[in-house]
Protein backbone atom coordinates (compact mmCIF):
# COMPACT_ATOMS: atom_id res chain seq x y z
CA UNK A 1 0.00 0.00 0.00
CA UNK A 2 1.55 3.60 -1.13
CA UNK A 3 1.35 6.55 1.70
CA UNK A 4 -0.33 9.97 0.66
CA UNK A 5 1.98 12.40 2.21
CA UNK A 6 -0.44 15.51 2.56
CA UNK A 7 -0.23 19.40 4.23
CA UNK A 8 -2.95 19.84 7.11
CA UNK A 9 -6.15 21.33 5.84
CA UNK A 10 -8.98 23.66 7.26
CA UNK A 11 -12.14 21.61 5.87
CA UNK A 12 -9.97 20.91 3.05
CA UNK A 13 -10.69 20.54 -0.49
CA UNK A 14 -12.51 17.09 -2.20
CA UNK A 15 -8.81 16.75 -3.95
CA UNK A 16 -7.25 16.43 -0.19
CA UNK A 17 -9.71 14.05 0.86
CA UNK A 18 -9.73 11.41 -2.21
CA UNK A 19 -5.89 11.26 -1.76
CA UNK A 20 -6.96 9.56 1.30
CA UNK A 21 -10.09 8.00 0.56
CA UNK A 22 -8.14 6.32 -2.96
CA UNK A 23 -4.83 5.67 -0.65
CA UNK A 24 -6.13 4.17 2.71
CA UNK A 25 -3.20 5.64 4.35
CA UNK A 26 -2.12 9.01 4.82
CA UNK A 27 0.35 10.86 6.83
CA UNK A 28 -0.39 14.41 7.61
CA UNK A 29 2.79 16.79 7.71
CA UNK A 30 3.15 17.85 11.73
CA UNK A 31 6.73 18.96 11.09
CA UNK A 32 6.84 21.66 8.21
CA UNK A 33 6.85 25.52 8.55
CA UNK A 34 3.72 27.59 8.77
CA UNK A 35 2.86 28.67 4.94
CA UNK A 36 0.23 31.84 4.71
CA UNK A 37 -2.41 31.76 1.78
CA UNK A 38 -2.81 28.24 1.96
CA UNK A 39 -5.35 25.40 2.97
CA UNK A 40 -3.92 25.43 6.51
CA UNK A 41 -6.54 27.56 7.75
CA UNK A 42 -8.96 28.23 4.54
CA UNK A 43 -11.50 26.74 2.98
CA UNK A 44 -13.42 27.22 -0.39
CA UNK A 45 -17.31 27.31 -0.26
CA UNK A 46 -20.04 28.19 -2.61
CA UNK A 47 -22.85 30.87 -1.85
CA UNK A 48 -25.31 32.87 -4.35
CA UNK A 49 -22.88 35.07 -5.32
CA UNK A 50 -20.21 32.65 -6.35
CA UNK A 51 -17.06 31.16 -4.12
CA UNK A 52 -16.15 32.59 -1.15
CA UNK A 53 -12.83 31.80 0.89
CA UNK A 54 -13.36 30.96 4.88
CA UNK A 55 -10.05 32.16 6.70
CA UNK A 56 -9.24 31.07 10.14
CA UNK A 57 -7.15 33.56 11.86
CA UNK A 58 -4.01 32.25 13.39
CA UNK A 59 -0.88 33.12 15.87
CA UNK A 60 2.56 32.23 15.48
CA UNK A 61 3.98 31.71 19.17
CA UNK A 62 7.46 31.98 20.40
CA UNK A 63 7.77 28.11 20.68
CA UNK A 64 6.94 28.02 17.02
CA UNK A 65 3.46 26.14 17.22
CA UNK A 66 0.41 27.94 14.97
CA UNK A 67 -2.43 28.42 17.37
CA UNK A 68 -5.74 29.35 16.81
CA UNK A 69 -7.02 33.44 17.16
CA UNK A 70 -9.97 34.67 18.82
CA UNK A 71 -10.01 37.52 16.58
CA UNK A 72 -13.10 38.85 15.03
CA UNK A 73 -15.39 36.11 16.29
CA UNK A 74 -14.71 34.10 13.26
CA UNK A 75 -16.73 31.30 14.78
CA UNK A 76 -19.59 32.87 14.17
CA UNK A 77 -18.99 34.29 11.14
CA UNK A 78 -17.67 30.87 9.62
CA UNK A 79 -20.92 29.18 10.58
CA UNK A 80 -23.29 31.82 9.65
CA UNK A 81 -21.86 31.32 6.03
CA UNK A 82 -22.14 27.93 5.98
CA UNK A 83 -25.92 27.86 7.22
CA UNK A 84 -26.03 31.08 4.12
CA UNK A 85 -24.57 28.55 1.93
CA UNK A 86 -25.91 25.28 2.51
CA UNK A 87 -28.53 25.78 5.11
CA UNK A 88 -31.14 24.90 2.37
CA UNK A 89 -28.69 22.32 0.62
CA UNK A 90 -30.16 18.07 1.10
CA UNK A 91 -28.13 17.25 4.01
CA UNK A 92 -27.30 20.04 6.05
CA UNK A 93 -29.42 19.56 8.95
CA UNK A 94 -28.36 16.35 8.64
CA UNK A 95 -24.84 16.91 9.32
CA UNK A 96 -25.23 20.29 11.40
CA UNK A 97 -24.88 18.72 15.12
CA UNK A 98 -21.59 17.05 14.29
CA UNK A 99 -19.94 20.01 12.88
CA UNK A 100 -21.40 22.82 14.81
CA UNK A 101 -19.35 21.98 17.79
CA UNK A 102 -16.21 22.89 15.76
CA UNK A 103 -17.54 26.53 15.64
CA UNK A 104 -18.57 26.91 19.62
CA UNK A 105 -15.59 25.06 21.33
CA UNK A 106 -11.75 26.23 21.24
CA UNK A 107 -9.18 24.38 20.05
CA UNK A 108 -5.38 25.52 21.06
CA UNK A 109 -3.95 24.73 18.13
CA UNK A 110 -4.43 24.45 14.15
CA UNK A 111 -2.85 21.57 13.98
CA UNK A 112 -4.82 19.39 16.23
CA UNK A 113 -8.09 21.35 15.26
CA UNK A 114 -7.57 20.27 11.45
CA UNK A 115 -6.74 16.50 12.56
CA UNK A 116 -10.37 16.22 14.60
CA UNK A 117 -11.87 18.09 11.47
CA UNK A 118 -10.49 15.74 9.32
CA UNK A 119 -11.13 12.59 11.50
CA UNK A 120 -14.81 14.16 11.90
CA UNK A 121 -15.10 14.00 7.66
CA UNK A 122 -14.15 10.79 7.39
CA UNK A 123 -16.45 9.05 9.63
CA UNK A 124 -19.45 10.79 8.29
CA UNK A 125 -18.04 10.22 4.65
CA UNK A 126 -17.43 6.68 5.87
CA UNK A 127 -13.58 6.70 4.41
CA UNK A 128 -11.79 3.69 5.56
CA UNK A 129 -8.58 4.95 5.93
CA UNK A 130 -5.22 5.02 8.36
CA UNK A 131 -4.68 8.99 8.83
CA UNK A 132 -1.10 9.48 10.96
CA UNK A 133 0.71 12.42 11.73
CA UNK A 134 4.13 12.36 10.57
CA UNK A 135 7.40 11.82 12.74
CA UNK A 136 9.61 14.13 11.58
CA UNK A 137 9.93 16.16 8.59
CA UNK A 138 11.48 15.01 5.44
CA UNK A 139 12.54 16.76 2.63
CA UNK A 140 11.22 15.68 -0.82
CA UNK A 141 15.09 14.05 -1.59
CA UNK A 142 14.81 12.49 1.82
CA UNK A 143 11.67 10.27 0.47
CA UNK A 144 11.80 6.57 0.20
CA UNK A 145 13.49 5.83 -3.26
CA UNK A 146 10.92 2.62 -3.55
CA UNK A 147 8.14 4.87 -4.51
CA UNK A 148 5.93 4.16 -1.43
CA UNK A 149 5.30 7.89 -0.25
CA UNK A 150 3.57 9.85 -3.02
CA UNK A 151 4.16 13.62 -1.35
CA UNK A 152 1.40 16.20 -2.06
CA UNK A 153 2.11 18.65 0.45
CA UNK A 154 3.07 21.19 -2.16
CA UNK A 155 1.09 21.03 -4.80
CA UNK A 156 -2.35 20.69 -3.04
CA UNK A 157 -2.40 24.56 -2.88
CA UNK A 158 -5.47 27.10 -3.52
CA UNK A 159 -3.02 29.77 -4.96
CA UNK A 160 -0.32 27.73 -6.96
CA UNK A 161 -1.72 24.41 -7.63
CA UNK A 162 -0.13 21.74 -9.68
CA UNK A 163 -1.81 19.70 -12.60
CA UNK A 164 -3.53 16.86 -10.83
CA UNK A 165 -6.46 14.98 -11.86
CA UNK A 166 -7.64 14.21 -8.79
CA UNK A 167 -8.77 17.97 -8.67
CA UNK A 168 -11.16 17.15 -10.81
CA UNK A 169 -14.40 15.44 -10.54
CA UNK A 170 -17.39 13.98 -12.29
CA UNK A 171 -20.23 17.01 -11.79
CA UNK A 172 -21.95 16.51 -8.34
CA UNK A 173 -25.67 18.27 -7.11
CA UNK A 174 -24.82 22.17 -6.11
CA UNK A 175 -27.60 24.33 -4.52
CA UNK A 176 -26.42 27.26 -6.59
CA UNK A 177 -25.42 25.51 -10.32
CA UNK A 178 -28.06 27.21 -11.82
CA UNK A 179 -26.95 30.66 -11.11
CA UNK A 180 -22.69 29.64 -11.39
CA UNK A 181 -22.71 26.40 -13.05
CA UNK A 182 -20.69 23.27 -11.25
CA UNK A 183 -17.88 24.45 -9.44
CA UNK A 184 -15.22 21.96 -8.79
CA UNK A 185 -12.88 21.09 -5.84
CA UNK A 186 -14.20 23.12 -3.13
CA UNK A 187 -14.49 22.36 0.48
CA UNK A 188 -14.94 18.97 1.45
CA UNK A 189 -18.20 20.33 3.27
CA UNK A 190 -19.76 21.54 -0.44
CA UNK A 191 -19.74 17.35 -1.00
CA UNK A 192 -20.98 16.33 2.20
CA UNK A 193 -23.79 19.24 2.32
CA UNK A 194 -24.97 18.29 -1.04
CA UNK A 195 -24.68 14.35 -1.58
CA UNK A 196 -24.96 13.53 1.86
CA UNK A 197 -23.73 9.84 2.19
CA UNK A 198 -23.26 8.96 -1.57
CA UNK A 199 -19.68 12.02 -1.54
CA UNK A 200 -18.05 8.42 -0.86
CA UNK A 201 -18.72 7.50 -4.51
CA UNK A 202 -17.08 10.65 -5.59
CA UNK A 203 -14.22 10.27 -3.57
CA UNK A 204 -13.11 6.88 -4.20
CA UNK A 205 -14.03 6.70 -8.05
CA UNK A 206 -10.31 6.73 -10.13
CA UNK A 207 -9.14 10.50 -10.98
CA UNK A 208 -10.70 11.56 -15.04
CA UNK A 209 -7.75 11.36 -17.48
CA UNK A 210 -8.28 15.05 -17.78
CA UNK A 211 -6.21 17.07 -15.81
CA UNK A 212 -6.30 20.90 -15.33
CA UNK A 213 -5.14 23.65 -13.10
CA UNK A 214 -8.33 24.73 -10.30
Amino acid sequence: MKTALLSSTYFGPIQWYRKIARYGDARVEWHDSYQKQTYRNRCIIANAHGLQTLTLPVERHTDGTIRISDHGQWRHQHWQALLSAYGESPFFDYYADDLAPFFERRWTFLYDYNLEICQTLCRLLDVDATIRPTERYLAPDELPQDGSIDDFRDSIHPKRPAPDADALTRPYYQVFADRHGFQPNLSILDLLFNMGPEGIFWLEEPPPSAVCHI
